[in-house]
């Protein structure tokens, strides 16, 4: 039996093939194709299908088999854990060019440990697990931009970690800003960037989004960070902990 991830019931959206030669897919971005040859990388597009999915509609279901890759090529998705008792828990946001459902590419069959929710209308690129396996064979890169993408992973849960020891939410703003720094961060002038929206930052703390907006603001005003709509400068790391000491 297929996997719930491509239910039309859910989805109520169809399969086509993607064209990995056609314009948008040459300009597209993704940690996934990072570094592959013009050639590998058509042919790993075009080994895809593609599927436009609804806002509000679940991708991936959490326990579900792990039997296919996705790739969000447009619109914006999340990651979600449901506890036994059914509360659900907000993780990682997901823009285009991320993947989900990598459990897919292991040599052996497991689960996925989260759900994938879309947020809004999106399309995916989807490899079923046996072709996106014996894309991995054929093309070794796949396999290391996969663990440079767990890393990153590994990275967003480090700072949420570290944050609960702290006891304010500017003390877990500052832990995770810090840490995301140092894992994702490229040096600008002026300071460090991140791509990172509030609503990303504020589950990582565990805070809400109107407190962390409200201290960003407080951090901009007195020159510490540089905050537009998806990104962040930050200028002076030591000065965080300074003002919440």
């Amino acid at each position: 039996m297929a996997s719930r991830a491509l239910t039309s019931r859910e989805t109520k959206a169809d399969v086509s093939p993607s064209r990995g030669a056609d314009h948008a897919a040459e300009q597209f971005e993704s940690q996934f194709l990072e570094g592959l040859k013009a050639a590998d990388r058509d042919m790993v597009m075009a080994a895809a299908s593609r599927r436009h999915l609804r806002a509000n509609s679940v991708a991936v279901h959490q326990g579900d088999p792990a039997n296919f890759m996705f790739l969000l090529f447009t619109g914006r998705a999340r990651h979600f854990y449901l506890t036994p008792p059914g509360k659900k828990i907000v993780l990682f946001w997901l823009a285009p060019g991320q993947i989900f459902g990598a459990g897919a590419i292991l040599p052996e069959p497991t689960q996925y440990l989260v759900g994938t929710e879309i947020l809004k209308d999106s399309c995916v690129l989807v490899w079923d697990r046996s072709r996106i396996r014996a894309l991995a064979a054929r093309v070794p890169r796949l396999l290391d931009n996969a663990l440079s993408v767990a890393n990153d992973y590994l990275i967003w849960y480090l700072a949420a970690h570290t944050s609960l020891v702290s006891h304010t939410a500017e003390q877990r703003l500052a832990q995770v800003l810090t840490t995301l720094a140092r894992g994702f961060g490229h040096k600008v002038p002026g300071g460090t960037c991140l791509d990172l929206t509030n609503e990303q930052l504020a589950n990582a703390a565990n805070v809400t989004t109107f407190t962390t907006s409200r201290v960003l603001n407080t951090w901009q005003r007195k020159g510490v960070v540089v905050k537009t709509r998806r990104r962040l400068v930050l200028r002076l790391p030591e000065q965080l902990f300074a003002f919440n000491s």
